[in-house]
């Protein structure tokens, strides 16, 4: 079986909480259906990394001068979803740009796991996935979008990038069907 990651991208507070600084509700929504993506990939044996959006306290970035503040170090708000369970085994890689590779040790944790495969949930997908995932495409990974477990604030805007990525950088398919993937590939590997 090809070596699976899944990659949970900026589920933090500022996003998810109505009281965060950047919440909208689709990121809510989408919540119950990424914990169940993670259990099925924790089911294959699949690496569990949380990319956790978060900007130093005090410091100038860039970002943050043209949008809101949020995800500040020590404000909780770039702490994960408590919905959302880290298990010690996994990871939570902190970043500060769209793409979870800019900047991070992420591919470095990938390779050190022999991963070929990432599965991609997360928010937003106009920004940080698509950021993400034309990352993962360029560093040869085979790339996977579960389009229930990805969200933005605009369901027009969510929907072109995902035929964006599904045409171009990799494959975009329903929840229901991500048991499949991994069982179709485990299941090929016994024969």
């Amino acid at each position: 079986m090809k070596k699976t990651a899944i990659l949970v991208v900026d589920m933090v507070y500022d996003f998810t909480n109505e009281n965060g600084l950047v919440y909208y509700p689709q990121n809510k929504e989408v919540l119950p259906k990424i914990r169940q993506a993670v259990d099925i990939c924790r089911q294959y044996g699949a690496l569990v990394v949380y990319l956790q959006h978060c900007y130093r306290k005090g410091k100038p970035d860039k970002n943050l001068a043209s949008m809101r503040p949020n995800c500040i170090e020590g404000s909780g708000g770039e702490e994960i979803d408590p919905s959302l369970e880290v298990l010690p085994q996994d990871y939570v890689i902190k970043k500060r740009r769209y793409s979870a590779f800019f900047g991070t040790d992420l591919d470095l944790v990938l390779r050190e796991h022999d991963i070929r495969r990432v599965i991609v949930v997360g928010t937003k997908t106009n920004c940080c996935i698509r950021a993400t995932v034309t990352d993962a495409y360029n560093l040869d990974y085979e790339v996977h979008v579960v389009r229930d477990c990805v969200a933005t604030n605009d369901p027009v805007v969510n929907e072109v990038h995902l035929t964006d990525i599904h045409k171009y950088l990799g494959h975009v398919l329903p929840l229901e069907e991500l048991e499949a993937l991994l069982a179709r590939e485990e299941a090929d590997e016994t024969v």
